[in-house]
């Protein structure tokens, strides 16, 4: 039987990308993509989690087990806090978005920038690179950088503002680290704006590291299930 995997996302729109990845690095996975852009709305409006978002990923996370999920992989950063708490309630594997890179980025640079639209989801990805440097017992210099006033052009329909907002922060913070981490992958997008003389320094997303350890994933499930 083929491995299931369900992607709970924020943004439905982003189901597409992770169908390419996936077909990339997990061909002949079944995929079910879940989709509540609630969450995300509610996580703006409070500034971050509440225990009704929390409540909410849970249900998401057990209804997705009960609907026959071998590996679920949340694909927010905004709700990567709330993943630890769901994945006490499930007996498969529940997966952030941010961890791999962020993980990989620790390892390898020592002034990171985290940068994000919304506050929701740069405080938690600005912690987790803090808390995995500290676990490996690397000093890290984190420099979180908020592109304010760019989500609510997004939310206007101004495209156009919205990616200059985050263009003029990107560049200067370019400039001042080792690293970028994009903290949300609606990012993606605009850092592919960037000139190619414009991107001296590695400016990194969640996606594809994501989904390659997504892969790892579930190539340990099939050898389990196989034995």
């Amino acid at each position: 039987m083929k491995p299931h995997v369900f992607f709970l996302h924020s943004v439905s729109t982003l189901s597409g990308m992770f169908n390419e990845l996936c077909g990339r690095f997990l061909p002949g996975v079944k995929i079910t993509h879940v989709a509540d852009e609630g969450l995300i709305q509610r996580a703006l409006e409070a500034g971050g989690l509440t225990p009704a978002i929390v409540r909410r990923v849970c249900e998401h996370v057990t209804g997705s087990q009960d609907a026959g999920a071998d590996v679920i992989q949340v694909t927010c950063s905004s709700l990567s806090p709330a993943v630890a708490v769901a994945g006490q309630l499930a007996s498969v594997p529940v997966l952030t978005v941010d961890e791999p890179v962020a993980r990989s980025m620790v390892g390898r640079y020592s002034r990171i920038g985290v940068i994000a639209t919304a506050c929701s989801t740069l405080n938690p990805s600005t912690e987790l690179v803090r808390r995995l440097a500290a676990e490996s017992g690397r000093k890290i210099a984190v420099r979180p950088v908020f592109c304010e006033g760019a989500y609510e052009a997004f939310f206007a329909g101004d495209m156009k503002k919205h990616d200059a907002i985050v263009l003029g922060k990107l560049r200067r913070l370019a400039a001042q680290v080792d690293a970028v981490l994009l903290a949300q992958v609606s990012m993606v997008r605009i850092a592919n704006m960037l000139a190619p003389a414009e991107r001296k320094k590695p400016i990194l997303s969640s996606p594809e590291p994501a989904v390659r350890h997504l892969a790892k994933v579930v190539r340990r499930l099939a050898v389990t299930k196989g034995k």
